[in-house]
């Protein structure tokens, strides 16, 4: 036997699965330990009869052990948001406006609470492999230019999974609760739901890099929800915006709410340390708006500068002690065991290019708000007015 250098194998892993050592394979399989050895670090390709042997001990067919890496497809990607390629880059995929989007799976982007599995491995473009950071193009809303293109080294011939994903921006956790009930119902669908603040994932919609975008955020001046800052953005493109549901916002505050805290006052008097969210989150601009109408100079509340990047991350922070308050929803307070100080009702919108309505995967993804699976879900977390879900409320 001799190495082939595009033979691929997982022998090792389902060995290992199965409790078996090298010995005990080889025993099986009518083989040596060193060629158990040799196959699984590469070196050595099996014959064609060792190749069914190895199969037949472990239970399993050929494929299932063995591939050639020429065998799977390479795609031309866009990446949505730069990383350096000089080292390993796991990605997620999707197709979306016509071109194949490559999500980096990069620190918190790699997990939900497990870690996210990656389509493919991102590599750079001819040309481009010694740059070191793949910039995006000036200006929010263009689209993504050749700068930042990438190939993609897939890691599953099934183009199809790729074909049917619909991919969501947003920050509210009930998208995944929303995302997985859908995939249960429609099997050949994935949804891939990528966090991003309501500003965030809107330009993610208007750069071509998800289909919806999630969004609660509240025009003080025309008394509106989030209408106003799609017309803003996307700046003549037709969309919809579709009710989520609506939900209470307000402090969130350790059981019992030792500090009394009801109000905006009530962080400076009793001299609270607040966790705040990034610039672009609905939290952040509504901290901001109750700040404002009690004419609060911003640092004047301790800890405002203190920036955490989702609603976990806040309750997190209130549940360990390390602020005394934070903004968030009424269900997260619930997940997290915290008190709950209402301030006001928020409705989540899911903003979609009119463009992508007529697609298969969107429509499926849609057609779920209805089902009562999804509602159940929603209700038991609490926190949600989900009267008006699924139905249109803007048209821009």
């Amino acid at each position: 036997m001799k190495q082939d250098n595009d033979l691929r194998n997982n022998l090792k892993s389902i060995r290992t699965r199965l409790g078996m050592s090298q010995q005990d394979l080889a025993n099986l399989a009518g083989v040596t330990r060193q060629t158990i050895s040799g196959v699984e670090s590469g070196q050595y390709a099996p014959s064609v009869a060792i190749t069914l042997r190895l199969a037949k001990a472990l239970g399993c067919q050929v494929e299932d052990l063995f591939w050639l890496e020429r065998d799977l497809p390479e795609i031309e990607a866009v990446l949505a948001k730069p990383v350096p390629l000089e080292q390993q880059t796991r990605v997620s995929l999707a197709r979306v406006a016509g071109q194949w989007v490559a999500y980096p799976l990069i620190g918190k982007d790699a997990f939900r609470q497990d870690m996210i599995p990656a389509d493919g491995e991102a590599v750079a473009v001819e040309g481009l492999r010694g740059i070191s950071k793949l910039l995006h193009p000036e200006g929010e809303n263009q689209r993504q230019t050749d700068t930042n293109k990438v190939k993609v080294r897939l890691l599953d011939d099934n183009l199809e999974t790729l074909h049917n994903t619909v991919v969501i921006a947003g920050c509210a956790p009930v998208i995944s609760l929303w995302a997985r009930a859908t995939e249960r119902w429609h099997p050949q669908l994935r949804v891939q739901f990528n966090f991003a603040n309501s500003m965030s994932a809107l330009h993610s919609l208007c750069k071509g890099e998800a289909h919806i975008a999630g969004m609660h955020l509240y025009d003080t001046e025309t008394g509106e929800y989030n209408t106003p800052f799609v017309r803003d953005v996307l700046a003549g493109r037709k969309a919809v915006l579709i009710t989520l549901g609506v939900w209470e916002e307000g402090f969130l505050v350790k059981p019992g709410n030792p500090m009394g805290i009801r109000t905006a006052t009530d962080l400076v008097e009793r001299k609270a340390t607040i966790v705040n969210r990034e610039t672009g989150a609905g939290t952040r601009l509504l901290l901001e708006q109750k700040l404002q109408e009690q004419q609060i100079p911003f640092h004047d509340v301790k800890g405002f500068d203190y920036i955490v990047q989702s609603h976990q991350d806040v309750a997190q922070a209130v549940a360990l002690g390390v602020a005394d308050a934070g903004i968030s929803t009424a269900s997260v307070a619930t997940a997290f065991g915290l008190g709950f100080i209402p301030l006001h009702q928020s409705r989540y919108d899911l903003v979609i290019l009119k463009e992508y309505l007529e697609e298969a995967p969107v429509q499926q993804l849609l057609s779920t708000l209805g089902h009562r699976m999804v509602h159940s879900q929603f209700e038991i977390l609490g926190g949600y007015d989900i009267s008006k879900i699924g139905e249109i409320v803007a048209s821009v």
